[in-house]
């Protein structure tokens, strides 16, 4: 039976509390074969294990479709683990978006017609049948590189449109509104932590700056013609009549960038751009109320990119920060691209509503395990494979990463049977190449 290498396995039992002692011993089964299955089914997933026979299959198909375990538990586990790696007295960055899961079959639950964004563009909206994940993870940096941020997703929910509630109206909810729900789920279980959350401009609307948490700060777009104000002024002396929630009107984002700006150079997305930007503390009353927001209007210099507006509600923040802390979000983007071209995260064939709504989070879950593994330990004993189109590899990708827990963990498995010794380690190294190539 093939086993995770063991500085691996430490970091799953760190989650063993949250499920009773059987299901977590058919939890780590099913991550072994998640890693290293060609494709991510149960019975592919037990297959790749080498679990066949270990238990009847229905174990393992009662792990997500019946078993007696919260999601939401696991994700605050594996929230704690990353927690535990970041400085305390710092902010902790989160990054909340959706995505689709392509699904084919009327009888899986929640699926809908949802925008595919991958086949859509400006001028064209293209609609797909699968399910709608609205996903919220944790931003951070791994020492090796200080500059590479990752997205460790710990709590997703799924989307359901109105037509799949017709029977259940009371139970639709917005995907905003599920972005607010679990980031009050994350910000109440680490009260003692300050959170700042970018999102989009799906996310940056009056549905969630007005429901943020109060350990919750909040950085996303903004549409260029905003209605912005000034703070009201106190009054002076007795004056008849309720006082002034909002200031004087102030000029949008558009307006501002035709007014006085100032040229700067940032690096964001991996890029040194130059750009003029203008900024301003002001009130997004119709969206944020009476919260002063830091607004910030680009003008790109380069790129052909169209001129952006962004705010954060830490006023206080300069512009930089906010455009800085606002490109981080591009890592949940990366995130999704890796999950599902590398983890499986659109092929589970599950279809009742439990098994729905916990085996695509396994995946997103594993992927932010993988990195901490790798962070930790698993650069240690790691190689870049540097082939000969692509020399000079200085950085590990994901897949680098998958592979180097694959051999890991192969090499292990095998100097620990006892047909093999440590003479045969010639052997064992080629079949362990053979086997990840084959995986």
């Amino acid at each position: 039976m093939l086993e995770l290498v063991s500085t691996f396995r430490r970091l799953l039992d760190e989650l063993s509390p949250v499920m009773t002692a059987p299901t977590f011993g058919s939890m780590v089964i099913v991550v072994t074969g998640w890693l290293f299955a060609a494709r991510r089914t149960i019975t592919g997933m037990i297959q790749a294990a080498g679990a066949v026979g270990k238990k009847h299959h229905s174990a393992f198909h009662r792990l997500f479709a019946s078993a007696r375990w919260s999601l939401d538990d696991l994700g605050l586990a594996v929230m704690g683990m990353v927690l535990r790696a970041l400085p305390h007295d710092e902010d902790v960055f989160l990054a909340i978006d959706d995505t689709l899961a392509r699904k084919r079959g009327l009888k899986v639950f929640g699926v809908g017609m949802h925008l595919d964004p991958l086949l859509s563009s400006r001028g064209k909206k293209i609609v797909n049948w699968g399910h709608s994940w609205v996903v919220l993870g944790v931003l951070a940096r791994v020492p090796l590189w200080k500059d590479r941020w990752f997205c460790l997703p710990v709590l997703a929910r799924l989307y359901r449109s109105k037509q799949t509630l017709k029977e259940q109206p009371r139970e639709y909810r917005t995907r905003p509104e599920l972005a607010v729900e679990m980031l009050e789920v994350i910000c109440r279980a680490h009260a003692d932590r300050h959170f700042n959350a970018v999102a989009d401009s799906s996310y940056s609307g009056k549905s969630v700056v007005k429901r943020l948490p109060n350990n919750c700060e909040l950085t996303g777009r903004m549409h260029m013609k905003a209605r912005l104000y000034g703070v009201a002024r106190p009054r002076s002396g007795r004056i008849n009549g309720r006082p002034r929630k909002r200031g004087e009107r102030l000029a949008n984002p558009e307006e501002m960038l035709d007014g006085k700006t100032r040229a700067v150079e940032l690096d964001m997305y991996g890029r040194h751009e130059k750009a003029e930007i203008a900024e301003a503390e002001a009130l997004w009353y119709k969206t944020a109320g009476a919260r002063v927001l830091k607004v910030v209007a680009v003008r790109p210099a380069s790129g052909g990119r169209k001129k952006q507006a962004f705010y954060s509600t830490r006023f206080a923040a300069s512009a930089q920060d906010v455009l800085g802390w606002y490109a981080r979000r591009w890592s949940i983007e990366v995130t999704f691209h890796e999950v599902k071209g590398h983890l499986g995260f659109e092929e589970p064939q599950g279809w009742t509503r439990r098994a729905v709504e916990r085996t695509a989070p396994m995946a997103l879950m594993l992927y932010g395990l993988v990195v901490l593994w790798y962070a930790q330990e698993g650069h240690k004993k790691a190689v870049l494979v540097d082939s000969p189109w692509y020399r000079g590899k200085q950085r590990a990708s994901f897949l680098d990463m998958l592979a180097a827990l694959r051999r890991q963990s192969l090499r292990e498995t095998f100097l620990t049977t006892p047909q093999w010794d440590r003479k045969s380690i010639k052997a064992i190294k080629a079949l362990v190449e053979v086997c990840c190539k084959a995986a």
